[in-house]
C-alpha cells in the first residue's frame, strides 16, 4: 500500500473512535461517567493516534517532506506540528481528570467534555488538512525513492511503536469502542 494511502487508512481508524467519544460525551454525566471507555480512548489515541501514526508523520513524512521544499515554519508542516501538541495537550487534561469524574465529581466531568469536544474538533479538522492538503502535497513531490523509504521505515519491525502487532491491536479496539458507543446511543 502507498505510504500515504496508510496513513489515510489510519485516518479512517481514528475517525471511527472520535465518533464514539463524541457520541460518549454527549450523554454523559457524573452519575453516569464512562470511565472505562475514556481509559481505553485515552490509550487508543496515545499509543495509536500520537505514537503509531503521528509518530510515522514526525519521524519520517514530515522530515522528508522539508527535505523537498515543504516549508515547515509558516507552513502546513509546522501546523501540523502545533496541532500534535495541542492533542497532547487536551489528552493529558482528560488523563488529569478521569479518576475525578469517575468518582462523580461535576466539575472533573465537565472538564473532560470541553477537552474531548475541544480534541474532537481539532483532529477532525487536522485530518482533513492532512488528506485534502498536506498529503496531495506529499504525493506531488515524493519521488519513488522516498515512497520507498517510507514504505521501509513504516514496515520498521525494530521499532515496537509501528508494528503490525500495535496496528491490529488497535483496530480491534477502535472496532469494540465505536460498538459500545453505537449500543449506547440506541
Amino acid at each position: 500500500m502507498h505510504p500515504i494511502d496508510q496513513l489515510m487508512s489510519e485516518h479512517r481508524l481514528i475517525e471511527n473512535v472520535l465518533d464514539a467519544m463524541e457520541a460518549r460525551v454527549a450523554g454523559m454525566t457524573p452519575a453516569s461517567f464512562p470511565a472505562g471507555f475514556f481509559r481505553e480512548a485515552l490509550d487508543f489515541f496515545a499509543n495509536f493516534a500520537d505514537g503509531y501514526h503521528h509518530y510515522k508523520e514526525e519521524d519520517a513524512l514530515f522530515p522528508m517532506l522539508r527535505t523537498r521544499g515543504i516549508p515547515d515554519q509558516g507552513g502546513p508542516i509546522g501546523c501540523m506540528m502545533k496541532e500534535h501538541v495541542f492533542g497532547r495537550s487536551c489528552l493529558a487534561g482528560i488523563r488529569g481528570k478521569l479518576d475525578a469524574a469517575r468518582d462523580g465529581e461535576a466539575g472533573a466531568v465537565e472538564a473532560i467534555r470541553a477537552y474531548a469536544m475541544d480534541y474532537i474538533g481539532m483532529l477532525r479538522q487536522h485530518i482533513v488538512k492532512e488528506d485534502t492538503v498536506l498529503f496531495r502535497m506529499a504525493r506531488y513531490v515524493l519521488e519513488p525513492p522516498d515512497l520507498e523509504k517510507l514504505e521501509r521505515d513504516y514496515a520498521n519491525q525494530n521499532n515496537p511503536r509501528i508494528t503490525a502487532a500495535v496496528r491490529e491491536k488497535y483496530e480491534a479496539v477502535a472496532a469494540r469502542l465505536s460498538s459500545e458507543a453505537v449500543a449506547v446511543t440506541l
